[in-house]
């Protein structure tokens, strides 16, 4: 389980009718993300079995690769590891696309109990990362992170 607020569909309607159109080296199935000058192929969880399910049961993930998850309004995020098998950083942003938290080097959880990694503060957007991505590109809060391919109406 990722989070317990659901996407809304009108949203991801929007954003995926624009991808086709990116302008950075993602493609029509992975928009992309550039944060501290950085981009990034993403992919997105559409629905909410794909948030729900996340990174789980994957071995590796290259290191320009990443996951978006997109909500409809702001509020604290709290994710988990359960069955994710790579360290992840799990980055959040608020509706400005400002960093506000970062949760750095999450580690697998196989059984439960699993460690929950929260925003605390309101987040609108959460961005997972191999786990030592933020630290390499000297990610800290305040940073905003810019989208490519996908409308501003849809991700305001």
């Amino acid at each position: 389980m990722r989070t317990c607020t659901l996407l809304g569909s009108t949203l991801f309607a929007a954003l995926l009718a624009c991808q086709a159109g990116a302008a950075t080296p993602a493609t029509a199935s992975s928009p992309g993300v550039t944060l501290d000058g950085h981009t990034f192929s993403v992919e997105i969880a559409t629905t909410p079995a794909e948030q729900e399910h996340g990174l789980m049961d994957r071995t590796s993930m290259p290191a320009d690769h990443g996951m978006l998850f997109v909500f409809p309004d702001s509020e604290p995020r709290t994710f988990w590891m359960k069955n994710t098998l790579i360290p992840l950083d799990m980055l959040f942003f608020d509706a400005n696309r400002k960093l506000v938290a970062i949760q750095a080097d999450a580690q697998p959880c196989k059984a439960d109990p699993c460690a929950l990694f929260p925003s605390d503060t309101p987040a609108r957007y959460v961005l997972e990362l191999n786990a030592g991505t933020a630290a390499r590109l000297g990610a800290r809060i305040g940073d905003v992170i810019t989208f490519s391919g996908m409308p501003a109406s849809g991700t305001q």
